[in-house]
């Protein structure tokens, strides 16, 4: 046997694995078991099936596997599924039933994307079928959805077959090649996904003043300077922020710990996870906490009528807050919570902030994300973009 400087392991961890050779094994790996540790046991539950798991388990594990999903993600999938249940019920006259077969995707897809004929683009959902979709709530509206719903849709039946062990439809040959050229096709148009405007400096001050000192106000106005001060935070993880995550350095200077991100969603202990919160939005979320005289849970709340300070706010309601101070302030555009992660961003390129320091901020782990906004700005600035000058003003 050879001889060991330290003892055997025998709980381990998935990066490093117990030792099970046979004989660091109780009683050697011989199978004996001492009587104390039976089964049998009065104490003890039934033995369990080493093949399969029994109902508390895999109920358990169904928990877990919804708990580690964010509640949005879970949302779309829910949404998606419902849309595919009634299409199919529609289009072939049975209710939706797994594995679906590849022509079943392909009809799916004809259906819902757009092809350029002399008369102008068409798809080949029946009207019929498509108003009676909207009459059942599947859709908001008539018409073709934007290709990035379409690829979503598709993404998500491909995980429910993926879920079931059942062959994936989405991975036939026939089905890649014609959403692929079908992206081309898209692409040739000039169609592109559609982008929410950014809520850069100056119409962020606009939405801050509608915030007065009332409550609701304080809690807005503090609202909208952590998420777009902090480095542009999404409305889940607007929503999400704890008092426990909060650090106050000092009177109007916090530091937030963010945990989970849709960029870090293990939420492993990384060096960019402390975002700071000083200056205005220091300042706003201050007097927001006194105000509220919170001092755990979560940091944004509902304000009932009366004053009283509630439950946590949905990411819904993050959204919902945005796009109200945008009506409130008059500024045009189509703005949703995201704008103040792109706002956040465009000022960043704007002011020539160094691409990493915007990165620690946002916490974004791709380049070219960022890029495309640094080089917008830049391309402003080149002296080549407008090379012609003011003409016809008597120059030769």
């Amino acid at each position: 046997m050879i001889h060991r400087e330290t003892p055997p392991r025998l709980g381990g961890t998935p990066e490093n694995p117990p030792d099970i050779a046979p004989e660091n094994l109780p009683d050697g790996g011989r199978g004996r078991v001492d009587p104390s540790f039976s089964p049998a046991h009065a104490d003890f539950p039934a033995p369990l099936r080493p093949s399969e798991l029994d109902p508390p388990g895999r109920q358990a594990a169904e928990a877990l596997y919804r708990e580690g999903e964010s509640v949005n993600t879970v949302a779309s999938y829910r949404s998606a599924l419902r849309y595919w249940a009634g299409w199919f019920a529609l289009r072939y006259g049975q209710p939706i039933a797994l594995p679906l077969q590849p022509a079943v995707v392909i009809q799916f897809l004809v259906d819902h994307a757009t092809r350029s004929t002399p008369q102008g683009p068409v798809s080949e959902l029946p009207a019929a079928i498509d108003a009676a979709l909207v009459a059942r709530g599947l859709k908001a509206r008539t018409g073709p959805p934007a290709l990035a719903t379409l690829t979503h849709r598709l993404a998500v039946i491909a995980k429910a077959h993926h879920l079931e062990g059942a062959a994936n439809p989405c991975a036939d040959p026939a089905v890649r090649e014609l959403l692929s050229r079908t992206r081309r096709a898209y692409a040739r148009r000039g169609e592109r996904p559609a982008r929410k405007a950014a809520l850069t400096r100056e119409p962020l001050a606009r939405l801050l003043a509608t915030c007065d000192d009332s409550l609701i106000g304080l809690r807005d106005r503090a609202l909208l300077l952590f998420a777009w001060s902090s480095g542009g935070r999404r409305r889940s993880e607007v929503a999400g922020a704890t008092l426990a995550n909060l650090t106050r350095l000092a009177p109007g200077e916090f530091v937030y710990e963010l945990g989970w991100s849709k960029t870090n969603q293990s939420g492993a202990d990384l060096p960019d996870n402390a975002k700071p919160v000083i200056g205005a939005a220091g300042a706003a979320l201050e007097a927001w906490l006194h105000a509220a005289a919170l001092s755990e849970g979560a940091i944004f709340r509902r304000v009932r009528r009366g004053g009283h300070v509630g439950e946590g706010l949905s990411a819904a309601a993050v959204r919902k807050i945005v796009k109200q101070r945008c009506e409130q302030a008059g500024v045009e555009g189509d703005f949703s919570a995201h704008s103040l992660r792109s706002g956040f961003v465009t000022e960043a390129a704007a002011r020539q902030v160094p691409l990493a320091e915007t990165m620690a901020m946002t916490g974004h782990t791709s380049v070219a994300t960022l890029v495309r906004y640094f080089r917008a700005a830049d391309a402003r600035r080149s002296a080549a973009a407008d090379l012609i000058g003011n003409v016809g003003d008597g120059e030769a």
